[in-house]
């Protein structure tokens, strides 16, 4: 699968920079799983700026991002954001696995295993030539 070349708003990487500074705990744990393609050997970015959102995690190869939802999603606005990004981004194929920052903690092999079935899947439905 060719890698996607996706819009950034210029605007937006220096915010996605200050957030990688600022991660989640869950963030964190995650990212040590995700870095240096040691998810079946794709390679993730952490807080990627794709047109005027970012997103947590997120393989161009695969074309899926990786959302942590944390305590901060929990207030309305947060929650709209999300479901207007998802689908805005949805529009260009942009998948989307969502984890709660609480099961990363407590439960990560459980998460890696949800992401290496669905990039498996992904494989699958549509194989690497």
């Amino acid at each position: 699968m060719p890698k996607s070349v996706l819009y950034t708003d210029p605007k937006i990487k220096g915010i996605a920079k200050i957030l990688r500074k600022n991660s989640s705990l869950g963030e964190i744990l995650l990212w040590k799983e995700l870095r240096s393609k040691q998810m079946l050997g794709y390679d993730f970015k952490r807080k990627k700026s794709i047109d005027k959102y970012i997103v947590d995690f997120y393989c161009a190869a695969l074309n899926l991002a990786i959302e942590i939802d944390g305590v901060s999603h929990v207030t309305d606005d947060n929650y709209r954001y999300d479901r207007e990004r998802d689908a805005k981004l949805g529009k260009i194929d942009v998948h989307f696995l969502r984890f709660k920052d609480s099961a990363i903690q407590n439960d990560m092999k459980s998460v890696l295993v949800e992401i290496e079935m669905w990039i498996k899947e992904q494989k699958m439905v549509s194989p690497k030539k």
